[in-house]
């Protein structure tokens, strides 16, 4: 079976936004090793900026989906640090983070746990739980005090 010549930059590119939205920063460290030079990638990267395939708007909006359902905004936010946005761009998702937060705590609580700690033991687990998925103290806070209010029945409610 003959060898298949290797892929172009554009194509490697393609096929890596095909299959999810890439921030530019992390499509330049992925195709870098396959680039000639420098400018050829940064020349790639406008090109696709200009034709509508790379987006940092849209990437930012593919991290909120994949991610904001099961992490708290510290999470996200350092997530999205890595990808190089701009300042606008991160503080833009740090506010639509932040005002969902507490829906997204309680939903993620509910799944974990469902019920009022019943022991300190059992209440630090829970608080370390909720902080290590990024979610704030004063979030988790709250929760566990509504929690232990409500008996941990929130109903279908949201918010």
């Amino acid at each position: 079976m003959p060898a298949r010549p290797p892929l172009s930059l554009k194509a490697r590119a393609v096929g890596y936004l095909s299959r999810r939205e890439h921030s530019r920063a992390e499509l330049s460290r992925k195709l870098a090793p396959h680039a000639e030079s420098p400018e050829e990638l940064t020349r790639l990267l406008d090109a696709l900026e200009r034709e509508n395939w790379l987006s940092n708007d849209r990437f930012v909006d593919s991290l909120v989906h994949r991610r904001a359902s099961r992490y708290g905004a510290a999470r996200v936010m350092q997530e999205a640090r890595t990808h190089q946005l701009d300042g606008e761009q991160l503080a833009d998702l740090q506010d639509r983070l932040r005002a969902t937060e507490v829906e997204r705590a309680r939903a993620v609580w509910q799944k974990r746990f469902g019920t009022p700690p019943e022991s300190a033991e059992e209440k630090a687990r829970q608080i370390r739980f909720m902080m290590a998925r990024g979610f704030s103290s004063a979030v988790v806070s709250r929760l566990i005090r509504d929690a232990d209010a409500l008996g941990g029945d929130w109903g279908d409610t949201e918010g």
